[in-house]
């Protein structure tokens, strides 16, 4: 299973690298801004790890453009200095929203996470100076690298941005696969299942919970840096709950129970709603994220990442032969 697992990721790698040759114009933003997405995807189930569930971690993506854009256009740092501390910035913010929220449990926490999550977009809404009302902050700059022999990499090339967003993801998916199955990570499924348990035998529940809550915003803080350095503009929209329900729906059509099921949801998902754009129905894709979720949740409660163990159990059964439990 781990030799079919990598085998997967190298398919999928050799796959991304490849696609930009097949894309069409239309298709190709679209296909960036689904790199970006599945980082904000996975660093969410980093937060379900630990048993729960946010409806704020779309708005971290926003804290990090925000943050990206201001200290490039206001207090001109380079945009590669800028989106590394804009996620920094998106981790201490989780950090001292971390007291009030994790003071709440269950669906006290969703709800808190919500109200602290439009609390700080309201004020992206409300204050032109510095973050531009409703119109957001225009004109952000994409990055530029000076490479000897070779001149200035413009990386508002879309071609260029692409692959440093490819190369982005890989690293980002690496990290946190590396933090899932380490101490940390084992530690963070055993809050889950057994918070009592753990609780009793020493382990600080609410400072891991915090940590699994800080490292899941610095990645999506740092996503969302990048999408407003390829976008060009960050406004208060590009962040609201219909983004995050979007990526709730990915999370869980996807699966949570390992690694690829964010990824398996947010690609899929994706290219279903630029099918339904290009057959005129785009109209209709919250009604049909919501039947697909409903079958879900009825028919693959873990998610299309238990759908290939299903058929291998079937098969098996047809065949005479018990699955192994």
């Amino acid at each position: 299973m781990a030799h079919e697992a990598r085998l997967g990721w190298l398919l999928a790698f050799a796959f991304a690298c490849v696609a930009p040759n097949f894309l069409s114009v239309s298709m190709r933003d679209v296909a960036l801004y689904m790199l970006l997405y599945i980082v904000v995807a996975q660093s969410f189930r980093m937060i379900t790890l630990t048993g729960d569930w946010s409806l704020g971690h779309v708005v971290t993506m926003g804290v990090g453009a925000y943050a990206s854009a201001l200290l490039v256009k206001k207090l001109g740092f380079s945009v590669w200095i800028a989106m590394p501390s804009a996620a920094l910035v998106g981790a201490l913010i989780a950090y001292i929203l971390s007291f009030p929220l994790f003071r709440l449990k269950g669906n006290y926490f969703l709800i808190g996470s919500f109200a602290a999550g439009e609390a700080i977009r309201l004020t992206w809404f409300k204050y032109r100076d510095p973050f531009g009302g409703p119109t957001g902050i225009l004109r952000i700059p994409a990055p530029e690298l000076t490479v000897p022999g070779l001149g200035t990499l413009d990386f508002s090339d879309w071609s260029l941005f692409y692959y440093l967003a490819l190369g982005f993801t890989v690293l980002c998916l690496w990290l946190m696969w590396r933090l899932e199955r380490s101490r940390i990570g084992l530690t963070l499924n055993a809050i889950h299942w057994r918070d009592l348990l753990a609780e009793s035998v020493g382990v600080d529940v609410r400072r891991y919970k915090t940590l699994a809550f800080v490292i899941a915003s610095f990645f999506a803080a740092f996503a969302g840096a990048m999408f407003s350095h390829y976008l060009g503009s960050a406004n208060p929209n590009q962040f609201g709950l219909a983004v995050m329900l979007y990526v709730l729906v990915w999370v869980i059509v996807g699966g949570t129970r390992t690694f690829a099921g964010p990824v398996i949801g947010t690609v899929l998902l994706t290219a279903l709603s630029e099918i339904l754009r290009v057959v005129g129905v785009d109209e209709y894709r919250p009604a049909i994220y919501g039947i697909i979720l409903i079958l879900t949740i009825l028919f693959l409660p873990q998610g299309l990442e238990s759908l290939p163990g299903r058929v291998r159990d079937w098969c098996a059964r047809r065949k005479g032969v018990v699955p192994a439990a």
